[in-house]
């Protein structure tokens, strides 16, 4: 059996890339191939059956013994060391990975196939405004990490990803859109997968069934823009429904999530908002699925959200959606307002809302669990295997 490696600078968090690498593994061993994991760092393979539903314990690991406590972003920058080490010692047939700083890889000849997965092309950057950046990291020190993560980048930074690989994918429309600009070349979409252990329940509870309680879902992160919402949103929704509730759940693993989770207490405190917002850090799987299922809508506030798997998983619990008018999420998972309402402006987001939480008509046109099953596991990898069929 041929072996194939599967590589990400980052295993050991729960987000949506490590559900794309985790669904590629499998996709691979579907296809009769033997996946090679490598990472940056020390991740516990199990977990993954925790998170995602998916059983990576069965493969070979490819890591060093390090775990990493801080400067995640930066393991982007070396992940092509250890992929180095697993190409010399397992000669494979094909090489999967989910960054662009591969350069020390790239050789005139070379035996094996490389496909690149861009999620996003950071590569983009500074050139490309993106409001998510500009909040986390416009302010020292992160500035300082920010800016040296760009110098050190352009060292290691393969060239035009579509003469350096076979094959070039992309997570959504949007994202190849971008892509597009920067090579002149659109990569192929695949995007990525729900988890199998995320029900797509087929009689959700109906509205008069829920509570007028919108729901956040996601690592406690300055980019999510929960400080946003808690302060420029809730006070708005407030005025016109004293009892409406928020609740934020997210994950608070390192040092820089903790400090951004204390800052939003502090500010519910400050805003009087105990009774309207909790946050619920590092939620069980059944208690996130009962908070969905007695919540009328979904808000997710990230701008150009390269994805958006959270607002799959709502969807999958027939909880209506509002993201903002960018990114794939609005252009792959709601097509553009067809499966989800949108806004651009606080007033906007915020009329919305107040739709889902009062108008049932409203609440039943957007109440789509079955667009959840155009992106299952099976439907990944049957995708996969057609778009690599011609590079095997």
């Amino acid at each position: 059996m041929s072996k194939v490696i599967v590589a990400h600078h980052y295993w050991a968090r729960v987000g949506g890339g490590e559900l794309v690498v985790a669904a590629t593994a499998n996709s691979f061993e579907r296809m009769g191939k033997e996946p090679v994991l490598v990472s940056t760092f020390y991740f516990d393979p199990a977990k993954y059956r925790e998170w995602f539903g998916i059983d990576l314990t069965k493969y070979k690991v490819v890591s060093s013994n390090i775990k990493l406590g801080a400067f995640g972003l930066y393991s982007r920058l070396v992940t092509w060391i250890p992929v180095r080490r697993a190409i010399k010692y397992y000669n494979p047939e094909a090489l999967f990975i989910d960054s662009s700083n591969y350069k020390p890889l790239v050789k005139k000849k070379r035996n094996y196939k490389l496909i690149e997965y861009i999620h996003f092309p950071l590569e983009a950057y500074p050139k490309f405004q993106d409001p998510a950046i500009t909040e986390r990291y416009s302010k020292f020190p992160l500035n300082v990490y920010w800016w040296g993560y760009l110098k050190i980048m352009k060292l290691v930074l393969r060239s035009n990803p579509f003469k350096t690989a076979d094959l070039v994918l992309a997570n959504s429309s949007w994202t190849a859109e971008v892509v597009k600009g920067l090579y002149g070349e659109k990569p192929l979409v695949l995007n990525p997968p729900i988890a199998p252990n995320v029900e797509i329940v087929s009689s959700p509870p109906g509205f008069e069934q829920r509570k007028q309680q919108i729901v956040m879902l996601g690592r406690f992160s300055e980019e999510k823009r929960y400080h946003w919402v808690i302060s420029e949103i809730m006070p708005r929704l407030i005025k016109d429904l004293p009892d409406v509730s928020l609740k934020i759940i997210g994950g608070v693993g390192t040092k820089t999530s903790r400090t951004y989770f204390d800052k939003l207490n502090v500010m519910i405190s400050r805003l009087s908002l105990q009774k309207n917002v909790e946050l619920i850090p590092n939620a069980q799987r059944n208690l996130i699925n009962h908070v969905m299922d007695s919540s009328r809508a979904f808000f997710h506030a990230m701008i150009n959200e390269h994805w958006g798997i959270s607002v799959m998983e709502a969807m999958a619990r027939g909880l209506p959606a509002v993201t903002h008018r960018s990114g794939g999420t609005w252009t792959d998972i709601l097509e553009n307002g067809k499966y989800g309402l949108g806004y651009e402006n606080p007033e906007e987001s915020s009329e919305n809302l107040l739709k889902l939480l009062t108008d049932e008509k409203v609440w039943k046109t957007y109440s789509v669990p079955q667009r959840a099953s155009e992106f299952t596991l099976d439907k990944y990898y049957s995708r996969f295997a057609d778009l690599t069929r011609g590079i095997f």
